[in-house]
């Protein structure tokens, strides 16, 4: 087989073979990275400042605990994060939701009611800021028959909530900080 090459195919054809092999490590690196958000990576994207384990008075009586409160240029953000492996099948009138994955099958209570209590405690102490509220689901979870309401994934969030501009950002802030500093006066 040897005699029926020319003698110097190996090294005719070892640089331009380097070359596409470099290319395509660089191409897959450059996708990764493009793609691969986490949670601080993100949570660090769209705020201006961040509260995380807070507990506040309830709308009604009692406290509520939120993971985390972001201050954004939209207004104050709760996001209640869900890191599960598999298909969730959720929606806005289900009293549980279930996530099937290859090792498991398991419900929880549908998160929308508890953060439409912890909205309506924000909102208590901030009158007059739009307060939002979303539940994230990491990367290990899919809704096959549809997405309910306030659920989205990091990359939605990251959409919806990010400043391109955040110089520009923070004259929309200022109107905010007196508020955000009412938030961090009830925080325990």
């Amino acid at each position: 087989m040897t005699d029926l090459l020319p003698a110097d195919f190996s090294a005719a054809w070892m640089l331009p073979a380097g070359l596409l092999a470099l290319l395509i490590s660089w191409l897959v690196i450059r996708s990764r990275r493009g793609r691969v958000r986490t949670l601080e990576s993100v949570l660090d994207a769209i705020s201006f400042e961040h509260i995380q384990g807070l507990v506040i008075p309830k709308a009604d009586e009692g406290e509520i605990q939120i993971d985390h409160l972001i201050l954004t240029a939209q207004g104050l953000l709760i996001i209640e994060v869900k890191d599960v492996q598999g298909t969730v099948f959720g929606s806005d009138k289900m009293q549980d939701w279930t996530v099937i994955s290859d090792e498991n099958r398991f419900t929880f209570s549908n998160p929308q009611p508890a953060l439409y209590d912890r909205i309506a405690a924000v909102r208590q102490i901030v009158r007059q800021v739009p307060v939002a509220g979303r539940i994230v689901f990491l990367d290990g979870a899919k809704f096959t028959k549809g997405v309910p309401k306030l659920v989205c994934n990091l990359d939605e969030l990251y959409a919806e909530f990010g400043e391109l501009d955040k110089s520009a950002a923070k004259v929309k802030i200022e109107a905010f900080i007196p508020h955000w500093e009412q938030i961090q006066n009830r925080v325990k």
